[in-house]
């Protein structure tokens, strides 16, 4: 087991036995990560959800199906993301997380982006761009598409696939067609360039 692996693991033992907000009352699992700990893409989501809670991965609902389906379609693969979220335990039905769940999950959340080091984090939705970029006027609408430089990392925003649930076309600008060029812009950018 190399570093970054022993890295992560004690960082994830650490996140098994978090008490830092009150989730921890309500979890099933701790949503610690999913993907290759190498990855050159990180994708940042808001939260864990029902199917999440019950089998402790990220990403593995309806929307996180929908999420690794353009993956696929695109060309990105197994060994080319990391998946993470804003915060580790799922809120109650579903709900945004608090401020106060963000802020006591961040240090997680920072040490996993230092750990696997990707050439690009993608903020997946409206929860991870707040995140991460503080212009508060900035929709994800807005924000999508566009690279952020932040603290020498590159960001970049894009629809939470739950929204493209809600609308289903494909035809050109629509929430999906943008989704998926938004993904083609990534692979493009990071895969085609250059090796991790």
């Amino acid at each position: 087991m190399d570093k970054i692996n022993i890295q992560l693991n004690n960082l994830k033992n650490q996140a098994l036995k978090c008490q830092n907000c009150g989730l921890y009352k309500t979890r099933k699992n701790v949503v610690f990560s999913d993907g290759f700990e190498k990855a050159p893409i990180m994708f940042i989501g808001e939260a864990p959800g029902k199917n999440e809670d019950e089998k402790g991965i990220p990403f593995i609902g309806r929307a996180g199906q929908l999420l690794r389906k353009f993956l696929s379609e695109v060309g990105i693969g197994q060994n080319d993301f990391y998946i993470a979220n804003t915060i580790k335990c799922r809120p109650p039905k579903n709900r945004k997380p608090t401020q106060i769940e963000k802020n006591a999950c961040r240090c997680f959340l920072d040490k996993q982006i230092e750990f696997v080091n990707p050439k690009i984090i993608v903020l997946v939705g409206s929860t991870a761009l707040e995140s991460f970029v503080s212009d508060k006027k900035l929709t994800i609408t807005k924000a999508r598409g566009n690279v952020f430089e932040i603290d020498n990392r590159k960001f970049m925003p894009i629809f939470h696939p739950s929204y493209l649930l809600r609308h289903h076309s494909v035809e050109e600008n629509s929430p999906r067609d943008l989704f998926k060029k938004d993904l083609s812009f990534i692979k493009n950018e990071v895969l085609n360039n250059e090796n991790h």
